[in-house]
């Protein structure tokens, strides 16, 4: 089983990164400042996400096949890239669906499985996926510093050169900075919600239990590592 989500996480790898280059190349033919260009591309959230999910998987990959549990450090990462994927999922198809983003040309294939499908993947390779281990809930600090770095880092460049990857973040179309503010205290509570729900399906026993590395036994005579007692 662990083998099977072996492939499966290289496939989703695979699928997001040609939706990512896809999307990228479509707007690239159709821009005219490119340096301006990639670093408005790489300071969505969504690719951000997306492309942290598709080197995890193919870590996670590399894992499933050579390892019985996933390190805890790979752990953790994964759990808040399933976090950040999920909050995608839910913030684009409330907010941002009938919204047309500032990336030339959006491409309707990898729009949906950045979006849709990877995210929904994620998720369900993290509650299916044997391997998984326990994540503390003082971890959940943790998973909010990306998304509150990148919050951070949109507006301080957004203020500099006048552009936001979203609508929520831009302050002239919020009536100033008061309404950002609702949004990005909003979605940070969303996140940690969410965050929350992926260390608490860590700790619980269904489909299966949390693997954790089993303990080295003690050193001891022959007989006595091997289960054989002398009378």
């Amino acid at each position: 089983m662990r083998r099977l989500f072996g492939v499966l996480r290289l496939l989703a790898a695979a699928a997001i990164i040609v939706a990512i280059v896809g999307q990228f190349a479509q707007s690239w033919s159709m821009v005219s400042d490119r340096l301006a260009f990639v670093v408005n591309f790489f300071s969505f959230f969504t690719i951000l996400s997306n492309a942290l999910s598709a080197i995890v998987l193919l870590v996670g990959a590399w894992y499933a096949f050579a390892r019985r549990v996933d390190p805890a450090a790979y752990n953790l990462v994964r759990a808040c890239v399933v976090t950040y994927m999920a909050t995608t999922f839910v913030v684009y198809n409330l907010l941002l669906r009938e919204i047309s983003l500032d990336q030339a040309t959006t491409v309707p294939w990898s729009n949906e499985i950045l979006h849709v499908w990877a995210p929904l993947y994620l998720i369900a390779d993290w509650v299916l996926a044997p391997g998984r281990r326990r994540v503390e809930w003082r971890r959940l600090w943790t998973i909010a510093i990306f998304p509150i770095a990148w919050a951070v880092y949109s507006m301080i460049r957004g203020a500099i050169v006048g552009w936001y990857p979203y609508p929520f973040l831009d302050p002239a179309q919020q009536a100033g900075y008061g309404g950002v503010a609702v949004y990005v205290i909003a979605i940070a509570a969303f996140i940690l919600l969410v965050g929350a729900g992926i260390i608490a399906l860590s700790r619980t026993p269904w489909p299966h239990e949390p693997d954790e590395p089993t303990a080295a036994a003690p050193p001891g005579r022959p007989g006595e590592r091997e289960g054989v007692t002398s009378a």
